[in-house]
């Protein structure tokens, strides 16, 4: 039985960091809110198992999974769900809980990401508070993202395998999380990042590799990989982008 992915169907968002994972991990999988009603899909779908729950277990929001009986929300636990069960995890337990750790780090990350253009609220256009993005994101150029992504360059730099991958001597699902949170950025923020890319060479070579990686690079120019929007986590505002 297919694994169900839910998540909305008009941006890539979170429900994309679960998406790449299921994608290289060759996982038979239903992305519900993107398919027909006619095929059991549709947003209505989705509601129906966030309001009803699934034998009693209820997902506070999407991103989540339905598989059998179980069912996992929470964009990060989705990934190490899938990564642990499909190879994409490492196999020594130390190494799986710093992966584990790495990939909440990286869900961290991507909340700060998101509360550059709504540090106010999110329950708020981005229109009505344009003022405090704008001071948010001086910050966040300057202090937050060089914190994060020095971070990463010391990680995949310290790694006794050898800094291609983030933890151990392969692939796994946090690289995947790396490589689309760097995307995000590229596309949010791509005079600051083409600025200070040379900071980083790690983990842009990571980056590079991962776009020509053949389990992935089908997947990148498939109709089924969504274009980055301004209604989902990484958005394009030019008065929010600097060289600094």
């Amino acid at each position: 039985m297919p694994v169900e992915l839910y998540y909305w169907p008009m941006i890539p968002g979170r429900g994309e960091f679960v998406r790449l994972v299921l994608e290289v991990a060759d996982v038979d999988y239903r992305d519900i809110a993107r398919l027909p009603v006619e095929e059991g899909g549709g947003i209505d779908a989705m509601m129906t198992v966030i309001k009803s729950g699934i034998d009693g277990k209820i997902p506070f929001a999407p991103p989540f999974l339905v598989d059998g009986d179980r069912l996992v929300s929470q964009t990060a636990e989705c990934c190490i769900y899938v990564a642990e069960r499909n190879g994409l995890a490492p196999r020594e337990e130390a190494l799986r809980l710093f992966a584990r750790s790495l990939a909440l780090t990286t869900a961290d990350f991507v909340a700060e990401i998101h509360d550059v253009h709504h540090p106010v609220g999110t329950g708020l256009y981005y229109e009505e508070q344009k003022p405090e993005a704008k001071r948010r994101a001086e910050g966040f150029r300057r202090e937050r993202l060089p914190k994060f992504l020095n971070w990463y360059e010391r990680v995949l730099t310290a790694n006794p395998k050898g800094p291609d991958w983030l933890v151990g001597d392969r692939l796994s699902y946090v690289d995947l999380g790396l490589f689309h949170s760097i995307e995000g950025l590229g596309y949010a923020f791509p005079k600051r990042m083409a600025s200070a890319s040379d900071s980083w060479p790690k983990v842009m070579a990571l980056v590079a590799r991962l776009r020509e990686d053949h389990r992935l690079r089908d997947y990148l120019s498939s109709d089924r990989r969504m274009a980055f929007n301004e209604d989902g986590i990484f958005r394009y505002y030019p008065e929010l982008d600097a060289e600094n």
